[in-house]
Order: C-alpha cells, then structure tokens, then sequence
C-alpha cells in the first residue's frame, strides 16, 4: 500500500536535521540516552533510538510506512536527555507529515479537517458550544459561593483568553469548572471566545504543517480581536 505522499533519499533528515543548538542528527552516538528517557521505550517495538538510527540509514519508507512514528506522545524526554541534543521530536513529526492524510490513523486527520471547518476538532455548531457552556457555567453558579458566577464570551479587553480542550467540551465538561472557580475566586479577568475555541492544535501533532499555521493563527487573530494580553492554552 502506497501510503507516502512524497518521498526522496534520505527526505526527512533534510527536512528536521537541526535544534535550536545546532547539533547535526548524524551526531547520534547511539547511546541509547534517549531510549533510557522515553516512558514508551519497548511498547509495541517502539525506541527512539530506532528511529533515529532508521533515518540516517536512508530507511524513510520503512520509517513512514511503519506504525513507530504515531506511537510516540511527542513529550520531548528523549531530546532532553539526549546528549548531543538531536531534534528526535522534529523527526518523529516530519515523518507522520510525509504520510498520506488518509492514512494517518485513529480520528486525527478527521479532527484536523473539522477543525480548519468548524473551528473544533468535534465539529460542535457554535451555538450547540454555547449551550454547552453555559450550562455548564449554571451549575456551577447554584453552587455556594458562586452565584454570582457568569460565563464571559468574547469580553474585549480581558487579561485572559481561556481556550479549551476538546475534550472537556464534549464529554468532560465537568472539569471545566475547576478552573472557573479558580478564575472566579482570585478575579481573575477572563474571557472564551465563541468561536475558533480549539486549543489542541492536531494538526501540530499529524505533521500537518499548514493545518497546525491556521490554528495558530485563529487563536492569534482572536486574542488581537478583543485586545486580550494573555493565553491560557490546554496543552
């Protein structure tokens, strides 16, 4: 199954050879630091080692064809520990972006495209968002001490924008009035907006390097929008 949308000798290590320190992938001793640091080291055949060793020997297609680069959690342990301080991320990132997006697996990719649709990774309607929310927001203001408690959409001038996770929107709304209470007992200004409210940005995590620029720019379009000097981000 053809399931590379490009692919050249040795592509990914041109394409994510550097860290901001400079230090060329080649470097990799093979020290197996990085293997050490990594909470998935041994899960289903998966070492960062592995893949690192995969692209400087040219094995890009085995690398993308595989199913090693979406197991990784992209938490960067491995570039902390490795020593010669090689972009592991970086190369784990470009070899899921080289797949074809309808190959890549789970509900990513379909996340990505209702996102750059709706603004959300679930497809939630604004409307059905602010009913949500606002529920929400009314239980949490029938609990004492908290009657005075109003969900703030898109309050110019706020010293906060509170993006949300997906998650806690669709089938953990409960959590979000952790952080309310919070927000309501120390003052806190804040605002959500009502639309482009995504904060987990699956086109980071997919390799998708256009999707993961829109996300960005949504949010940054919103903070400019109402003035707000401060990002709250779930991830």
């Amino acid at each position: 199954m053809d399931t590379i949308t490009s692919i050249k000798s040795s592509e990914i290590k041109q394409k994510a050879p550097l860290r901001p320190i400079e230090s060329l992938t080649d470097m990799c001793m093979a020290c197996g630091t990085c293997s050490a640091g990594c909470p998935l080291t041994g899960i289903e055949g998966f070492d960062p080692r592995k893949i690192v060793r995969m692209v400087l020997m040219g094995m890009d297609k085995e690398l993308i064809e595989s199913k090693l680069p979406w197991l990784c959690t992209m938490c960067g342990k491995c570039e902390y520990a490795c020593p010669m301080g090689i972009n592991i991320v970086s190369i784990i990132r470009t070899a899921r972006g080289m797949v074809k997006r309808e190959n890549v697996p789970g509900m990513i990719h379909k996340g990505v495209e209702l996102c750059l649709k709706t603004g959300n990774n679930i497809g939630l309607p604004k409307e059905d968002f602010i009913f949500i929310i606002e529920d929400v927001g009314e239980e949490l203001a029938g609990e004492s001490g908290f009657s005075d408690f109003k969900i703030p959409f898109d309050k110019n001038g706020a010293n906060l924008l509170h993006t949300l996770h997906n998650k806690l929107v669709n089938t953990q709304n409960e959590d979000l009035k952790h952080w309310w209470k919070i927000f309501h007992i120390a003052k806190e200004d804040w605002t959500i907006p009502s639309q482009n409210w995504e904060g987990v940005n699956w086109g980071l995590f997919s390799g998708d390097d256009e999707a993961m620029k829109c996300f960005v720019g949504r949010i940054v379009e919103n903070m400019e929008k109402l003035e707000i000097a401060n990002l709250m981000y779930p991830e």
